[in-house]
């Protein structure tokens, strides 16, 4: 009797620790030793404090494990101006609503340009992160049960530009190199676009670029006009796009717990039914 109540005691520990793991997800860094350049930095501490995380000098990604993995996975890119990170509401919410539909999310903590004396830049640094993710996600997708193919990216507000960085080049795969992740293509395959901001967004949409899902409120002033911008460039490009575009809601509603509106608190089950409509559950 005594040897079944330790056996249920340790088979009880090992779940809840499995379960701590996966609610806290497993942070791995996009390059062993710091990246390329800053190496130097890599062990100087993130700063956190309520919905802000800054002082990012070690790019990394946070797995976020469902319980049935389906094989999708989302490398999600939260906002913040390129000061901060909104990591909880506009990264790892974001992943637990991806878990609890069976795909495998990825918080990426880039490096920030737009802090005061960043050494980094958008278009070099920051890019240089999300490529690089999504490159450690395709060369980890057997170990996370994943389908190299059905790879997606979703930024918020600023992190949307991150996505626009990666999503509209065609020629992402680097040749003269002798790192292994560096050799895999680095472009998503689908996109998903939450206010976006208005950098990096193409002139004209071309015919490889990924399938897009998205969405903002008419009254956000500054990133409401970006999807009406891509869906128009889609639409020429005869590119696979859906957009909803909600009356009122403003700017950085995450995934409906700030919204006012009942349009916006559901929002999520519309990207549920985008996947569903478009195949993207099908093995």
């Amino acid at each position: 009797m005594k040897i079944v109540k330790k056996n249920i005691f340790l088979w009880l520990l090992i779940f809840s620790n499995v379960m701590l793991s996966q609610n806290k997800g497993i942070q791995i860094s996009l390059w062993e030793n710091g990246a390329p350049g800053f190496e130097n930095l890599r062990n100087e501490p993130e700063q956190a404090q309520d919905w802000w995380v800054r002082n990012i000098h070690n790019p990394s990604i946070t797995a976020y494990l469902p319980e049935k993995p389906n094989g999708m996975a989302v490398l999600i890119c939260p906002g913040g101006g390129h000061e901060n990170l909104v990591f909880n509401s506009e990264g790892k919410d974001a992943a637990t609503y991806l878990n609890s539909i069976g795909i495998t999310a990825f918080v990426l903590k880039y490096r920030l340009a737009r802090t005061k004396d960043s050494p980094y830049k958008l278009e070099t640094h920051v890019k240089q992160d999300a490529e690089r993710a999504i490159r450690l996600i395709r060369n980890k997708a057997t170990e996370f049960k994943i389908d190299a193919n059905r790879i997606g990216a979703m930024g918020f507000s600023a992190g949307g530009e991150v996505v626009a960085l990666i999503a509209y080049n065609s020629n992402n795969v680097l040749k003269n190199t002798s790192d292994a992740i560096d050799k895999l293509n680095s472009q998503p395959n689908f996109q998903i676009l939450i206010y976006p901001g208005p950098l990096f967004i193409p002139k004209e949409i071309k015919a490889d670029a990924p399938p897009a899902f998205l969405l903002a409120a008419n009254d956000d002033s500054c990133c409401s006009a970006p999807i009406v911008e891509l869906l128009n460039g889609y639409r020429k490009a005869n590119v696979t796009v859906e957009m909803h575009l909600y009356a009122k809601g403003g700017h950085a509603f995450n995934m409906g717990k700030r919204a006012k509106s009942n349009s916006l608190t559901t929002w999520p089950q519309r990207l549920t039914d985008w996947f569903e409509d478009n195949n993207y559950f099908l093995k």
